[in-house]
């Protein structure tokens, strides 16, 4: 009889040799015959819809016994997600696994591995898990691009074009490496249009930028493609800080006439250093949050929008010396606009509050912001009147590395 270990290597093998000719739609089978090579009864990929609030099965459309989503609050499924860690539950006499589903450190959903009864889950079994999961998120992934099975699974409502052209440039939410955190969310996300963000890690600068387009509907998403895109040829070009924000605002300005523009905020952090460099442009400051209090909102230097020709002819740049575990907020104005029925702002002091208590919590970046959306949600009834974009980024050291996603 195989060893577990035996057991996963054939699952691995398995998942690898189908992949190159499968088609998303495969994928259901793909991962519950995956599972059978590990003895499982049943096996199961929940992927995280667009507002990170339900986890929802990816299976075929006419599948013989369909699972049902799953809320991310209040359910051991949930916490699997939220506090990326594998956990173990028992219905009845079978046993089942529940383990992360990562993008890198970008959370997709959870694996849900169900074994028969009497087996025995130790280390190697949720090792075994582990690893399994690991692929199925590549596949996941990989085959998205080429159908559309994963997509309509996160979709729990129609979504307008300017939001899909939007969603198509994002980079993924989160990203984590050994030295910085950065982690972002777009709401509502079926009918966002003008605002974006971007970032990129490149040898010791994490790149990170968000605009907020004029107006609403496709010419607002326009505008912040436009924005997005000249941001990345010039830094892919190597050109500086400033030079970057002059670039975005040519370019916006001879595509879109001279009189529209973006609001935005464009920076770098130095990961070694903790130097934070950046631009405001027409854009609600950057708070800091150190040891789980708001220090001070970057608010010293701020520049004319983007695309309306005032910016001087020097850009200034802010400059910031970071304290290892420093948290930045950046945040779009449809954040702290966002009203109650009784016409009370979310406001600056309500995002502050939240952010230091979520950082004195020491909850991960990706895990707070996921959390504030849906307090703005409630906020406003559920229903968001703006754009209400925030990034987060955190500069972390070799003590501060538990801030994973």
């Amino acid at each position: 009889m195989p060893t577990f270990d035996q057991r996963v290597l054939a699952a691995l093998r398995s998942l690898l040799r189908a992949s190159h000719v499968v088609s998303p739609d495969d994928l259901p089978g793909m991962i519950s015959g995956a599972g059978e090579q590990l003895g499982a009864e049943r096996t199961v990929l929940y992927l995280v819809d667009y507002e990170q609030v339900v986890l929802v099965p990816l299976q075929p459309p006419a599948a013989a016994h369909p699972s049902e989503a799953v809320g991310i609050d209040g359910t051991l499924a949930g916490r699997c997600f939220t506090d990326v860690a594998q956990h173990v539950t028992r219905a009845g006499e079978a046993v089942s696994t529940w383990t992360p589903v990562l993008d890198g450190t970008d959370r997709l959903g959870v694996l849900q591995v169900q074994f028969p009864a009497g087996t025995e889950v130790d280390e190697e079994v949720l090792g075994g898990c582990f690893d399994v999961a690991s692929l199925v998120a590549e596949l996941t992934m990989t085959r998205s691009m080429c159908g559309d099975a994963v997509e309509r699974t996160r979709r729990q409502a129609a979504m307008t074009v300017p939001a899909e052209l939007q969603w198509t440039q994002l980079p993924p939410l989160t990203c984590i490496s050994p030295r910085v955190g950065i982690s972002g969310v777009l709401a509502p996300a079926a009918e966002v249009a003008g605002d974006s963000f971007d970032y990129a890690l490149n040898g010791d600068t994490a790149h990170v930028a968000l605009f907020d387009a004029m107006g609403h509907g496709m010419e607002a998403t326009l505008l912040s493609a436009v924005a997005v895109a000249t941001l990345r040829n010039a830094r892919r070009s190597g050109v500086g800080l400033a030079e970057t924000v002059v670039a975005v605002e040519r370019e916006i300005a001879q595509q879109f006439g001279g009189d529209k523009f973006v609001t935005g905020i464009v920076a770098e952090l130095d990961v070694r250093t903790g130097w934070w460099r950046w631009a405001t442009c027409g854009h609600p400051a950057v708070m800091l949050v150190r040891r789980g209090q708001v220090v001070k909102v970057l608010d010293q230097i701020v520049c004319a929008p983007i695309g309306l020709g005032l910016l001087p002819d020097t850009v200034p740049i802010g400059e910031e010396r970071l304290q290892p575990g420093d948290r930045l907020v950046l945040y779009s104005d449809g954040v702290i606009e966002a009203r109650n029925a009784e016409g009370e702002f979310f406001g600056v002091e309500r995002l502050a509050d939240f952010a230091a208590r979520q950082a004195l919590e020491e909850r991960p970046v990706a895990e707070t912001l996921r959390r504030l959306n849906l307090s703005i949600l409630d906020h406003q009834e559920g229903v968001l009147q703006d754009d209400a974009t925030t990034v987060m980024v955190e500069w972390l050291t070799d003590e501060a590395k538990a801030s994973t996603p």
